[in-house]
């Protein structure tokens, strides 16, 4: 019989620590996992998008028995999204969230149709055309490039603008502003059709590039712009709620298949669940946030979409768009949101 040390307890001890700190579920079971999988995002651990898968990795260890453990890596810590991407594509990464208009659109170009600039009205229409034909084509085109989807899309919410060094009222006070954007097609084109100069830098770098003036501006959802502290490098909010924004739960196919059948039964059915309690989430918390990030600083102003829309229209931006997509899959979007163009 081995000799059990203090020393070998205590590590242990720090071991299993780390492993709850970093949201890895602990195996229960007397047995060990007989499936390990990884997840990964690129938001704060503390998002509600983190939060709630915690919560179902933890009810799929429960109940597969502990034949399924999904270990999290949240904020990056795999690397920029094009990185985790890669990861997820070569087998290295067996589940990750993902933008449909940041770097997913480079292999599926329609994927960024959801994120086309002042297109929904509010979450309840958003969810609507993602739930319904548009979502359900997103995924066809996803699943076409040999990437398995969940049913869900999970939630980041309408996306604001803050920036530090004056408000942004109206299309005006974007032009010539030096702005974050992640890397997708979609974003780069809303910002340079209202004049701004876009600059695409992952997302764990941004707060540095804000940091250091490498850029004055950056845009997101309130819940990101609160767990990553961007109010600590930015003075200005504006609520242009110029694009929505959300997660595809998007899984390595190989990965996927190695489950059976009535594994990945109970996975679908726990992340689906987790992605729709994540929505409510997300807009509960930007009820209430605006005033929690008034008093860590951050200036708010509204402003009119329909002045933004109709820059975008004279600029070409939604004719652009329409063909790039195609007639048919625009018809999908304008079939929830009314004429765009």
């Amino acid at each position: 019989m081995s000799k059990i040390s203090r020393r070998g307890i205590l590590a242990a001890a720090g071991t299993a620590l780390a492993a709850d700190k970093l949201g890895f579920p602990m195996i229960r079971s007397a047995r060990a996992a007989e499936f390990t999988l990884k997840f990964a995002s690129d938001i704060p651990v503390t998002h509600p998008l983190n939060v709630r898968m915690k919560e179902a990795t933890e009810e799929i260890l429960k109940a597969t028995d502990g034949r399924v453990q999904i270990g999290m890596y949240p904020n990056n810590q795999l690397g920029g999204d094009p990185d985790m991407f890669s990861q997820l594509r070569a087998g290295a990464l067996d589940f990750f969230t993902l933008s449909g208009a940041n770097v997913l659109s480079g292999l599926v170009p329609k994927a960024a149709i959801s994120g086309v600039g002042f297109a929904f009205k509010d979450a309840r229409q958003v969810h609507e055309a993602m739930d319904g034909d548009l979502g359900a084509f997103v995924r066809r085109q996803i699943e076409h490039a040999g990437i398995d989807v969940l049913d869900k899309i999970w939630e980041n919410g309408f996306r604001q603008i803050t920036t530090s060094t004056k408000p942004v009222r109206g299309p005006a006070d974007l032009v010539g502003m030096k702005i974050r954007v992640p890397p997708g097609q979609l974003w780069v084109s809303l910002f340079k059709a209202l004049k701004a100069a876009p600059a695409t830098i992952s997302w764990n770098e941004a707060y540095t590039a804000l940091q250091t003036k490498i850029v004055d501006a950056q845009e997101n959802a309130l819940t990101t712009i609160y767990v990553a502290k961007v109010y600590e490098v930015q003075k200005y909010c504006s609520m242009t709620n110029h694009m929505w924004d959300g997660f595809w739960f998007l899984m390595n196919r190989n990965s996927w298949k190695k489950l059976p059948s009535a594994m990945q039964e109970i996975v679908a059915k726990y992340v689906n669940g987790a992605a729709l309690k994540e929505r409510q989430d997300v807009i509960d918390q930007d009820a209430s946030l605006q005033k929690t990030l008034e008093q860590k600083g951050l200036v708010f102003n509204t402003t009119n979409p329909q002045e933004f829309r109709d820059e975008l229209k004279k600029s070409g931006f939604y004719g652009e768009w329409r063909k790039s997509f195609g007639d048919q899959e625009w018809s999908l979007l304008e079939k929830v949101t009314g004429p765009l163009a």
